[in-house]
């Protein structure tokens, strides 16, 4: 999806009713979200005012990583990779490296604030490392459930305790974590 379909979408705009406030054509704009025509300064001109953003904003969209599924905040939730994985694309936190990914947040146990929040980690499915003691990680558990929640040692080998504003999930069999590198809001 290019940025010019994203924003379009975002506004709740058909491709026919963007052209409208344009002044062009349906086929026009398909051509330009397409990539089939080059998104001109002129034209980013035209379109950014019915898009609500700048003209620069268009020409020079921010880096995206791709949105690879739903993690459960809850000791209940385990949403992942729901359908064929393919949930778009989110805006990209700064430390973003080539295999940082972003996963949705769905659930209360970190506060109601982050429900709906996007997380980021680099997508290394490994088990968890000392290192990762007392940091927010998203883990995928034994069981299939992918969390979000704080690692602490568990009582047996690769058994963890996961802590959250719920009560603690006690000696979780964890098969891969990652370190949470960012937080945004899903926008």
């Amino acid at each position: 999806m290019t940025w010019l379909r994203s924003l379009r979408t975002k506004n709740n705009l058909s491709q026919a009713q963007l052209a409208e406030l344009a002044g062009t054509s349906q086929p026009q704009i398909k051509r330009l979200e397409d990539g089939e025509r080059k998104l001109t300064k002129e034209w980013a001109e035209r379109l950014a005012p019915h898009l609500h953003v700048s003209a620069e904003e268009l020409l020079f969209p921010p880096r995206m990583v791709p949105l690879v599924g739903y993690v459960g905040a809850g000791s209940l939730a385990h949403y992942f990779g729901e359908g064929d994985g393919n949930l778009g694309e989110v805006e990209a936190p700064e430390n973003a490296s080539e295999k940082t990914v972003g996963v949705e947040i769905r659930g209360e146990s970190l506060g109601i604030m982050l429900d709906g929040w996007v997380a980021y980690y680099d997508e290394v499915r490994e088990a968890p490392t000392a290192d990762m003691i007392g940091k927010l990680c998203v883990v995928g558990l034994y069981d299939g459930r992918v969390l979000i929640k704080k690692l602490e040692k568990g009582q047996l080998p690769k058994h963890y305790n996961l802590l959250s504003q719920d009560p603690p999930i006690y000696d979780a069999e964890v098969t891969w974590a990652a370190v949470v590198k960012a937080m945004m809001p899903r926008s």
